[in-house]
């Protein structure tokens, strides 16, 4: 298994046994898996993000730590926290990223979310102006978000 993986999978398992938050010493936990506290920042950079329902917070110096927090909300919270994390652009990475965490969390099901994914391809854009197209991605994950609602 890939040390990223090893790292995602700590975490998670400290997420589950902290109800949803948990707080994370790099240097501890990199030492725990023989890599550098900087694959440790990688993983909860890029795994643990709003996108995916998770605050991190950090607090540094000789002890600090990354808190981070799985996000519970209902629905429509949870819904209107993507709108608004969306912004005013979103690359086709971001936007699957966006999906992937909504199918997981059970308000999109397989089949929207890959057609959503196939509605903000790249594929989809391609007749958009290469400068736009993460800006009309943005306005059309804000209406998926927004029909979701309903």
């Amino acid at each position: 298994m890939p040390i990223s993986d090893s790292i995602a999978k700590i975490i998670e398992q400290k997420l589950e046994e902290g109800g949803g938050t948990t707080e994370v010493r790099r240097s501890d936990l990199a030492a725990r898996l023989g890599c550098v506290p900087s694959q440790v920042t990688y993983v909860i950079t890029s795994r643990f993000t709003p996108e995916r329902g998770y605050i991190t917070e950090s607090r540094r110096g000789g002890g600090g730590y990354i808190r981070i927090n799985r996000v519970t909300m209902d629905k429509s919270e949870y819904l209107m926290h993507f709108f608004h994390a969306v912004g005013d652009s979103l690359d086709e990475r971001e936007a699957v990223a966006f999906l992937r965490n909504l199918r997981d969390n059970g308000v999109i099901d397989e089949k929207g979310a890959a057609i959503a994914a196939a509605a903000l391809s790249e594929r989809a854009l391609a007749r958009v102006e290469p400068r736009g197209r993460s800006a009309v991605r943005a306005d059309i994950m804000r209406h998926i978000l927004l029909g979701l609602l309903r």
